[in-house]
């Protein structure tokens, strides 16, 4: 009886510290997915999107206000330099021009008038110097005074005349002008790309408060850029020089090389300064990828997609993104490994990134340093070797792994796995 008993106590004692290693974590085995570490070429790309716009734009507006009495131009017919867009009406500036031209001629005579006057007041000054030098008793000292006087009179009259024809013909230049700008001519050989107004409507002049009507546009589509917003988490990564593929909505799944030739310096919404530091307002920026190869039929403001290709790596070490984790440092127990130099413990992060590494039937974590990342995997700069075998997936079972967990290697993805994916980088 007294060894029966003590059977059962040593038979319940292993079930109970059987049960206890199951619900430890260690005990508990997760099946996961591997992949070897191994040597490929990685790109580094940013994506973005935005819209197609030609290089060479340019807006017309109106200087002088009036009726279109001349359009002869339709949307999307080619111009060259200097062909006639539109004529507003010159009436009223015609008589402006006649006006002005009136108030010329007017000042010109005065001009003529005044000389005169000037030279005949100087030569009686002249007169009356010569008999006071002879010392008659012709004249008398205010008499010469009077003359030399009404001399100088005179001649400051006939400045402002001069002044005066100075401003008519100024007024003149400006009535020209005026007119002038009633005939709206192609300052560039393009496209007319919009037009906004008919025959008969009213151009209507731009103010301070008022930007004023728009015309129409012509665009050079020999030339062609996409336009894009790029998040100011990535714009440091852009450069001007940067190679670029570019997606256009509207050719389907062609793709066309471009290349980055210019990166805001601002916002493009600026922001603002009463909504404080919790605003939740998107910063982006924008980059100006110039094509290579526009396609024929191109048109501005097609929608575009771009990838902006930053860093390229030839035969370097990878992993997949999906092999990259985080943990708390307390938690690691260290892998000894030439690779990744010896750290104190004191020094270390809260969270180290790093990758689980296969150890027979269980895993260790390994703490690794990662350059550029690709479209699916992560450069491994030092931390791991060529052939070592990291878990790769599922991305739930990643989450419930910890250094020394117990592993069951099944390297068949089902289907809808989240973690088989690659886009956790």
């Amino acid at each position: 009886m007294k060894k029966v008993l003590i059977a059962i106590i040593v038979v319940g004692g292993i079930a109970a510290m059987a049960a206890g290693a199951l619900r430890r974590p260690g005990g508990e085995v997760i099946e996961i997915r591997t992949e070897a570490v191994d040597i490929r070429s990685l790109v580094a790309k940013v994506s973005a999107t935005g819209h197609i716009e030609p290089e060479t734009q340019v807006d017309i507006t109106t200087d002088v206000a009036g009726r279109i009495i001349q359009l002869p131009i339709e949307e999307g017919q080619d111009v060259l330099e200097g062909d006639l867009l539109l004529q507003i009406d010159p009436a009223q500036f015609q008589a402006s021009v006649n006006r002005s031209r009136a108030a010329l001629s007017q000042a010109q005579a005065s001009e003529a008038q005044q000389r005169a006057s000037w030279e005949q007041a100087q030569r009686d000054a002249e007169r009356f110097l010569a008999l006071q030098e002879r010392g008659t008793d012709f004249v008398t000292a205010a008499e010469v005074e009077q003359a030399v006087t009404q001399a100088q009179v005179q001649m400051r009259l006939f400045e402002a005349t001069e002044h005066q024809v100075d401003q008519a013909e100024a007024n003149l230049e400006q009535a020209l002008d005026q007119l002038g700008k009633t005939t709206i001519r192609a300052p560039m050989a393009g496209r007319v790309t919009r037009l906004n107004v008919e025959r008969g409507e009213t151009a209507v002049v731009g103010t301070m408060n008022n930007p004023g009507s728009l015309l129409l546009s012509i665009a050079d589509l020999s030339v062609m850029e996409a336009v894009i917003e790029v998040d100011e988490t990535d714009i440091p990564e852009i450069a001007i020089g940067d190679s670029a593929s570019i997606e256009i909505d509207a050719f389907g799944d062609s793709r066309f090389s471009g290349v980055v030739t210019e990166i805001g310096n601002s916002s493009i919404v600026p922001i603002n300064p009463a909504a404080g530091g919790s605003s939740n307002q998107a910063i982006d920026f924008e980059v100006r990828i110039k094509l290579d190869a526009p396609p024929p039929g191109i048109r501005p403001d097609l929608s575009a997609t771009a990838d902006v290709i930053t860093e390229t790596r030839a035969d370097v070490l990878s992993v997949p993104i999906t092999s990259l984790t985080l943990m708390d440092a307390d938690a690691i127990e260290d892998i000894p490994n030439e690779n990744v130099p010896a750290t104190d413990a004191g020094l270390r992060a809260r969270d180290v990134e790093g990758v689980f590494v296969v150890d027979g039937e269980l895993v260790r974590f390994q703490p690794v340093e990662i350059g550029i990342a690709g479209d699916n995997y992560f450069e491994i700069i030092s931390g791991l070797d060529a052939g070592t075998e990291v878990v790769s997936g599922s991305f739930q079972a990643i989450r419930q792994l910890e250094d020394g967990s117990r592993i069951e290697i099944n390297n068949r993805a089902p289907r809808g796995d989240a973690g088989s994916s690659g886009g956790a980088g």
